[in-house]
């Protein structure tokens, strides 16, 4: 078992894997298989802006509505109630 490891050894170093960046635009590296052949054109998203909004704008919108009623119940129970001398500064 050990010997077959040995063996195996030098060839890990030899294999590329290339280090995946995270960007805004997908890159793909690899153009050609093994055999020569071109590989085919990568799938296009569309309406990839209008997905981002569709998912980002909900988000805050709640967040928002929570955030907002959140203070209005902490200031209706006297829980957190601002000072009036706090705002002459």
């Amino acid at each position: 078992m050990a010997s077959r490891l040995l063996r195996l050894a030098p060839n890990i170093s030899t294999i590329n894997y290339p280090l995946k960046k995270i960007t805004a635009v997908p890159i793909r590296h690899a153009v050609i298989t093994e055999t020569g052949a071109v590989l085919p054109k990568p799938n296009k998203m569309s309406f990839g802006v209008v997905r981002a909004l569709l998912t980002v704008l909900p988000g805050l919108y709640l967040g928002a509505t929570v955030s907002k009623e959140g203070a209005a119940f902490l200031e209706e129970n006297d829980i957190f109630v601002p000072d009036e001398d706090d705002d002459e500064d």
